[in-house]
């Protein structure tokens, strides 16, 4: 299936920096000093009850676990008003300057913010990711919004944030949304304070809750700390951030660097870095714990490396001790002959590390899942800058059908960027987006 980003109409308008976050009417609104105040003439009209037989639709529908499916850019590096569906195994295809990477790298840095990290930890260059001919205001700022929807078990959930590059680094507003009613609305009221005045929906003696928040860090991510569940409006509150949060954190970045893989590995914690140059380490660690995992990636590297392959392994490095010391990955070819993995090409290294990569999970790839969410109710995402990177066509076309089985099963999804996706035209459950201007 072959997609198009959501870009703006014809004549349609796209809010200039600081104008935020817009949208329809709803209980928190930003007053004119950018406070968030209740405005009860803003509370929506009660839509129509819907039809039972919708309902249960609808919710038979809903995944069970909590998973991103669009991803949107309203003013980010090349990207004006756009959005990005998302399924269980997207390609985001495009020539060079079409931005894939960027879109991944937002993607990134929802997730990291998600996972409570600092603002300037995610955007240690925050002004590159401005649009190039976006002017700045009367304050001198400039910035740009990025935003996502998680689905689940409570629907559609929509954040959207909006940061401050310059002059100086910081959210300047937010919003979570579920079911037609915003639930947290933040924004920047006083540009000599690190807090902007946020406030989300309570449903009980008071309607609203306002409460300053730092201006560093994501305010969806720290309502758990904040707001009490006492009433059901607090618990709609709590339960939407808890999936949004749950969809962006368990992600994997990767992108297999073969010249780091060419070299022994140093035993340490098992766990699969991002340019999976430690690849024979994790190999040493995996073999003896799923014969079955292990036996499926045997089957996936012999369907793309050169040369009969009976196992993979790994064995102690030039030290020759193995414990506390280094390993090295090999190819077994079944006839004596073991084959280091320096000896591979770049194709093949790269192949093998991202079969490597779809056949586990957190357990031995380097994320920080929800450690307070059962892992039966988590999702891992893989986001692949060049998934196709110096693989020759049986290789890119095998580790796509891998991909989609390995999707398939719910349990993790996978957004790569492609600069063509025609050769993946003929495989089943692949969503290509197609970014070329």
């Amino acid at each position: 299936m072959t997609v198009s980003p959501r870009v703006p109409r014809q004549g349609e308008k796209i809010a200039p920096f600081p104008a935020l976050l817009g949208g329809p009417a709803s209980p928190v609104r930003s007053a004119g000093n950018g406070a968030a105040d209740h405005d009860e003439a803003a509370e929506p009209r009660r839509p129509r009850a819907p039809r039972a037989e919708a309902v249960n639709a609808a919710e038979a529908s809903r995944p069970d676990r909590p998973c991103v499916t669009e991803l949107r850019l309203s003013a980010f590096g090349v990207h004006r008003g756009a959005g990005f569906p998302l399924g269980p195994l997207t390609l985001l295809c495009g020539p060079s300057g079409s931005g894939k990477s960027s879109a991944l790298r937002a993607y990134e840095a929802l997730a990291r913010l998600g996972g409570g990290a600092e603002l300037g930890e995610v955007f240690p260059d925050a002004a590159d990711c401005v649009p190039e001919r976006a002017r700045p205001d009367a304050q001198r700022r400039r910035g740009f919004r990025i935003g996502c929807t998680a689905d689940g078990p409570e629907g559609p959930v929509r954040l959207d944030v909006a940061v401050q590059a310059e002059p100086r680094l910081r959210i300047v507003g937010e919003r979570l949304t579920a079911g037609g009613r915003t639930l947290l609305e933040s924004a920047l009221r006083d540009p000599a304070r690190r807090a902007v005045q946020a406030a989300w929906h309570t449903a009980g003696s008071s309607l609203v809750t306002r409460a300053p928040l730092p201006d560093d860090r994501l305010g969806t991510a720290l309502l758990p700390l904040r707001v009490a569940g006492r009433t059901d409006g607090q618990r709609q509150v709590l339960a939407a951030a808890e999936q949004m949060v749950v969809a962006l954190r368990s992600v994997f970045v990767c992108d297999p660097l073969p010249r780091a893989m060419r070299a022994d590995a140093q035993l340490g914690a098992g766990r699969l870095l991002r340019g999976c140059g430690n690849l024979a380490e994790v190999l040493w660690r995996t073999r003896s714990e799923c014969g079955r995992r292990h036996g499926l990636l045997v089957d996936a590297v012999r369907a793309g490396c050169a040369g009969p392959v009976y196992d993979v392994l790994a064995e102690p490095g030039a030290d020759g001790t193995g414990a506390g010391g280094t390993v090295r990955a090999l190819l077994d070819r079944g006839d004596g002959l073991r084959t280091p993995l320096g000896r591979l090409g770049n194709g093949e290294l790269r192949y093998l590390a991202l079969a490597l990569v779809l056949l586990t999970g957190p357990g031995v790839l380097e994320v920080d899942p929800a450690g307070e969410v059962p892992a039966a109710l988590q999702t891992l995402t893989v986001l692949v800058d060049g998934f196709d990177r110096d693989l020759d066509a049986r290789q890119r076309e095998g580790l796509v059908r891998l991909a989609a089985r390995m999707c398939e099963r719910g349990h993790i999804r996978l957004v790569g960027a492609v600069s063509d996706a025609s050769w993946a035209a003929g495989v089943g459950g692949v969503t290509v987006v197609d970014l070329a201007p």
